[in-house]
Formats: structure tokens, sequence, C-alpha cells
């Protein structure tokens, strides 16, 4: 995103501002009684997490649906700033979603195949939206990011190496699934997927890059985009918002 990364010590200084401007403590119903029903548990992993496609039929939403916070994320598989983000940053969205705090809302981009070549993003895209609908999306989408590096470095994301893949997400592989990936059934999804991400560019018709972020419709942008890749920093924009 061409952004300069802030001092550690100048991020350090302005997390512990935003983290003391909650006014409940972690926990603590707003209920002006105090009382209220109790929190619903955590979930215990990644694999319960509650996903479903939106009704704009593009975006796929991860976490529990009443979450205070929601994160409204633009990704392609193919980037590897994305790739930073996802083992820096994200693991504080992970924990907050897995926590009932906070939901994301993926927009999944391929237009790095257009620019350094091949199909992977769309391949991969297409392989993604296969996994939602038995439920697996969350699993396989950490799964194809723990891998891009090697994946890129052999040209990208291709069939084979999408189904195997899917062998890591416990019940994802099956004779519906591998048809799904190896005709690239959902190839109208990852069209459409990319028109809507170009849309959220505004004035700029290539989209706002990858990966972009908007915490419950505010986008993270200018020096502050840079916390995206620190895990105290993010997770002190998320509870900020949270409060």
């Amino acid at each position: 995103m061409g952004n300069v990364r802030l001092p550690a010590a100048r991020i350090v200084a302005v997390v512990a501002v935003l983290v003391m401007a909650g006014c409940a403590p972690r926990g603590q119903s707003m209920d002006e009684s105090g009382g209220g029903a109790p929190a619903p548990s955590a979930y215990a992993g990644v694999e319960e997490l509650p996903e479903q496609l939106a009704a704009d039929g593009t975006t796929v939403v991860v976490g529990d649906p009443a979450a205070a916070t929601t994160v409204r994320l633009y990704e392609d598989p193919r980037c590897p700033v994305v790739e930073e983000f996802e083992a820096t940053g994200a693991p504080a969205l992970r924990e907050m979603t897995l926590r009932r705090e906070a939901k994301t809302e993926y927009t999944l981009a391929s237009f790095r195949d257009d620019r350094v070549g091949g199909d992977g993003s769309k391949r991969a895209v297409n392989a993604l939206r296969a996994a939602l609908d038995v439920g697996k999306f969350a699993e396989y989408h950490a799964v194809i990011f723990e891998n891009m590096i090697v994946n890129e470095l052999v040209g990208g994301y291709t069939t084979a190496s999408l189904l195997k893949l899917a062998d890591q997400v416990e019940g994802l592989r099956s004779e519906t699934f591998d048809s799904a990936v190896t005709t690239m059934k959902y190839k109208d999804f990852v069209t459409a997927s990319q028109k809507t991400y170009e849309a959220a560019g505004g004035d700029d018709p290539r989209g706002p890059g990858t990966p972009a972020v908007a915490i419950n419709g505010t986008e993270v942008d200018g020096d502050r985009y840079d916390w995206l890749f620190e895990k105290e920093s993010f997770a002190a924009l998320l509870t900020s918002a949270r409060n």
C-alpha cells in the first residue's frame, strides 16, 4: 500500500491510549443494571465459527452474527502483503472472533493474476467458495495463506495444489468439493467478487488494494494502516472500536 511504518515506540504509546479509551471493563455488561443474560461462551476453535454467504452474493461472513465489531476485509490469495497481514496482525482478529467480539466480512479479489500471470488467485477464490458450502471456509482460508509463499514460488495455486492443501482440513475433501475445484464451479462468484472489490476503490477503479480493512465502517488508513501488521496494535484498534 506504500505506507511508511511507524516507529515502534510511537505505536506502543498510541496503543496504550486506545486501550484506556474504553469505559467498560472487558466482559462487563453495558446494561445499567449490571444484569442481563450471561455472555455466550467462546468458540473452541476456528472449526466452530459460523460462516455464511451474505445476501449480496459475494461477501463471506465469518463469526457470531451478533458480534459488536464488524471487520470488512479485502484480500487476494496471491498478494504477499496479505500473507504478511495474515501472519502478523490477523491473529488478533481471529482471537476476538473466537471470543464472539468480532466478525469478519471477506471480499475476495483476484487481480493479482492479471499483474503477475496465471490464474492462481481465481482458482483459490473458487476453492474457498467451494469450502464455504461445507462450512470449512475459515479453516481452508487459514491453510491457504499459511502455504501462500511456497505455492507462489512455483507459479501460484493450481487445481492440484489446492486439493492437496484441502487434505489438511478434516472433512473438506469429497467428490463434490473436488469437482467444484477442478471445474471452476464458482467462476461467476470469482468474477462478481472481483467486481465488488473494484467498486470498493471509489475513485480508483482498480480497487482499494489488499489487504484493505474497515472496522465498523471506518477504513484503516494513513499511519494506522501500519498497525495491521502488528498483533498488539491491531488488537488495540479492534478493542477501541468495540468499546
